[in-house]
């Protein structure tokens, strides 16, 4: 579910952003390699985080 509203809300952006005619403040696939370094970091940090030593 969350997958949809987020795929939503970025068709909504990109809709509006064409209406204004503004371009995306970063070219796609710069975007998407940060998206993704994001995703890597959060899971990794969760990952490290449930398995600390203690």
């Amino acid at each position: 579910m969350n997958f949809l509203i987020s795929l939503a809300v970025g068709l909504l952006v990109g809709a509006f952003y064409a209406v204004l005619r503004v371009h995306s403040p970063a070219p796609p696939l710069v975007a998407l390699a940060g998206l993704l370094g994001i995703v890597i970091a959060e899971q990794g940090v969760t990952f490290l985080l449930r398995h600390r030593p203690r």
